[in-house]
């Protein structure tokens, strides 16, 4: 046994390890990480009117500034979408928690999402054309303010959510076929 260490001794003086050479050492930072993005209208939510009240003549209303701010070229609020989820939705949260903290600023900029509780708002919703089998429910209003057929609903469970959204999000905003 004395001879093993013996043996073992120098092997560890010549192959030792260096405390500070196997250290983790932080990964440099993305430039995308670390680059401030100059955003001039992050997404924002816009709570719709609540207790029965017309929700048509409100996301109507909503277009029309929006074709303004378009019009007029300066930028803005340019973009409106009507978003329907729950407080017990976990994508919802996940969604919604990402565009609050920023993390969406870009790639959702000039974006109004007309916000409703499903379990609030949810006869108002189907007499204005939005009703639907899964939430969280991203749908595109017609001049009139009432839902159209363009729209995404669903997502996966958990932290993947945005990122499962997104994707389906950006070719809705881009008048693409979504699947």
């Amino acid at each position: 046994m004395r001879r093993a260490w013996l043996l073992t001794l120098p092997c560890l003086v010549l192959f030792g390890c260096d405390s500070t050479e196997h250290q983790a050492k932080p990964e440099p930072a993305s430039a995308s990480a670390t680059a401030k993005v100059e955003v001039g209208a992050p997404p924002r939510f816009l709570r719709g009117p609540t207790g029965g009240a017309d929700i048509s003549s409100f996301v109507r209303e909503k277009l029309t500034e929006a074709n303004a701010a378009q019009k007029a070229g300066k930028g803005g609020y340019t973009r409106v979408l009507v978003y329907v989820g729950a407080t017990w939705c976990e994508p919802c949260q996940y969604f919604h928690q990402a565009v609050t903290e920023g993390k969406l600023d870009r790639e959702l900029q000039g974006v109004t999402f007309v916000e409703f509780d499903l379990d609030q708002d949810r006869d108002a919703l189907a007499s204005a054309g939005y009703a639907s089998r899964m939430i969280p429910l991203f749908a595109l209003p017609d001049a009139a303010g009432r839902g159209t057929e363009q729209r995404i609903s669903g997502s996966i469970k958990g932290p993947g959510a945005t990122a499962n959204i997104l994707p389906r999000l950006d070719k809705l905003l881009a008048g693409e076929p979504v699947n």
